[in-house]
């Protein structure tokens, strides 16, 4: 049985793909799931259509964020947070929270994936931090001051 796939799946395919898989796995498994519809010819129609329209939206998408990046390369950002007198932060800053500082501060929209980040920061003073994304890179300062 012909089906087209609804998502990506693992040792399948990617979505919009035509697969041929038995009757039962498509019946039992894939349609009730949502996974897959049946490889019609108005459903080839419309799968050829979305994918056409999703692709452009992954193409903006793209630019977007190397635009970015790109504007984020070099810049200082400042994060305050309380610290204790030898400069350790009471509380680390994460992805999610130099995101909102880089937003608040820039208006730039980043995925908190893209910063390259291997632990929490603890400590008040300079930082640098590297972004990364569709192969694109770049690197800015992050700046912690003690409240």
């Amino acid at each position: 049985m012909k089906v087209i796939l609804l998502k990506d799946i693992v040792k399948l395919g990617k979505k919009f793909d035509v697969k041929d898989v038995s009757s039962g796995h498509a019946l039992n498994l894939l349609i009730p799931r949502g996974d897959a519809i049946s490889a019609t010819p108005e459903a080839l129609k419309r799968a050829e259509a979305s994918r056409f329209k999703e692709e452009g939206e992954r193409k903006i998408r793209e630019d977007l964020i190397a635009k970015n990046i790109k504007d984020l390369d070099g810049i200082t950002i400042t994060v305050s947070d309380k610290a204790n007198e030898k400069g350790h932060l009471f509380a680390g800053i994460h992805k999610p929270e130099i995101v909102a500082a880089i937003q608040k501060q820039t208006e730039l929209q980043l995925d908190p994936s893209f910063i390259q980040l291997e632990q929490a920061i603890k400590e008040v003073g300079e930082h640098t931090i590297e972004v990364k994304a569709e192969g694109k890179s770049a690197k800015f300062k992050l700046v912690i001051e003690a409240k």
